[in-house]
């Protein structure tokens, strides 16, 4: 049987051979505690701190604008809630787009418990945030925005340096998470005008369980959790030194090869999408056209859905999904899709494709061929043809 073909970098990716090898001296021999003043703690103090300056390298910040997380969902929660809970006696109203991971938005519904008033910003069939709509939502009563840099189901890109600029125009926070755009655009925080960014380690060859948010120097912001001091206050807690250390690495390895990477996996995209569409002529291909992440391919063919073609294409020993991992198992059509005003049939068969590292030409070829024989032999099966 052909090797497995993993195409869900999207939701993870292996941890890269260099990330496990920096991290396992902290698994055994330099296993201190950074908090204590012994020679064991202030090597993992040194590592700790050395992984910080790193991560602030890669983004273009300083050591102490970055806070070590346990990822993606802890950081969106931190940015929305501890921004607008900073600021709420002054500012009430928090703004994102319908389109945004259920991180943001669940913390945006927290808020809205709490009093906060919550109000979404149009997005266009192709899921682009729509200018006018956001310039008439975004008022000096807003406290926070928080707009998504990479979709993470469909792959399109927002103008994420016009959006904060407007809504720093207005006295507002902003934030972005930026956990598919890391290592795929150009981030420098020395120009971006952005106050929270929000990155994960395991979209870029680190451990599941660890990430890192941006937080500008004398911005406001209301911890999660209280404890100790670690991490000026921002996040108690024993900090995970191994984990930090395997990002930091990883997040440097992700940077080093942005350029001859991000190129590859547009040319596997665009060949992938071609050959499907000349073979499936009614199939859809969302957000194309418009800019969009390299290596994310989400595509819908009428007459199929998601759930079984996921089935059929694993038993092939091709690896996809219908979207967002963390919402995998629900049978109701995708909420990005849905806010991008795509029919209800067309939304239940998407299908997200996404490239990585364990990806080849050869298996973008064995992808074309076999995904349209799925295809022909679900419809059979349905009565679509």
């Amino acid at each position: 049987m052909p090797a497995p073909i993993y195409l869900d970098h999207a939701a993870t990716t292996p941890v890269r051979a260099e990330v496990l090898d920096a991290m396992l001296p902290f698994f055994g021999p330099r296993f201190g505690n950074p908090s204590s003043v012994h020679r064991w703690g202030r090597e993992a103090r040194a590592a700790l701190d050395e992984a910080r300056e790193r991560v602030a390298r890669c983004l273009g910040a300083s050591a102490d604008e970055i806070c070590f997380t346990s990822g993606g969902t802890e950081g969106d929660n931190l940015a929305v809630l501890g921004s607008w809970r900073a600021v709420r006696d002054a500012r009430n109203v928090v703004v994102t787009t319908p389109i945004e991971h259920k991180a943001v938005l669940a913390a945006v519904h927290q808020a809205a418990k709490e009093g906060a008033v919550e109000r979404l910003v149009n997005v266009d069939a192709h899921g682009r945030v729509v200018p006018e709509h956001y310039d008439a939502t975004v008022s000096d009563q807003v406290a926070c925005v928080s707009v998504m840099w990479i979709n993470n189901e469909v792959g399109v890109m927002q103008d994420v340096p016009a959006l904060a600029e407007l809504a720093k125009s207005r006295g507002a926070l902003f934030h972005t998470d930026a956990v598919q755009a890391f290592g795929k655009v150009h981030i420098d925080l020395k120009s971006l005008p952005v106050d929270y960014l929000t990155i994960s380690g395991h979209k870029i060859g680190a451990p599941k369980g660890i990430g890192a948010m941006f937080i500008r120097r004398g911005t406001p912001l209301e911890p999660l959790m209280h404890g100790g001091s670690q991490d000026r206050g921002r996040r108690p807690g024993t900090e995970n030194v191994a984990m930090t250390v395997g990002f930091a690495r990883a997040a440097e390895l992700c940077l080093a090869e942005h350029a001859t990477e991000c190129a590859r996996l547009s040319a596997m995209r665009d060949t992938l999408e071609t050959a499907l569409l000349e073979r499936i002529p009614d199939a859809v291909v969302h957000a194309r056209g418009v800019p969009r992440a390299p290596h994310i391919v989400n595509i819908s063919v009428p007459g199929t859905d998601s759930e079984s073609m996921l089935m059929a294409l694993d038993l092939q020993g091709v690896a996809c999904s219908a979207g967002s991992a963390c919402q995998s198992g629900s049978i109701t059509p995708s909420h990005v899709l849905v806010a991008m005003g795509v029919r209800p049939d067309i939304a239940t068969s998407a299908i997200r494709m996404s490239l990585g590292s364990l990806n080849t030409e050869d298996d973008v070829r064995r992808v074309s061929e076999l995904f349209p024989a799925l295809i022909a032999k679900a419809r059979r099966l349905s009565g679509a043809m």
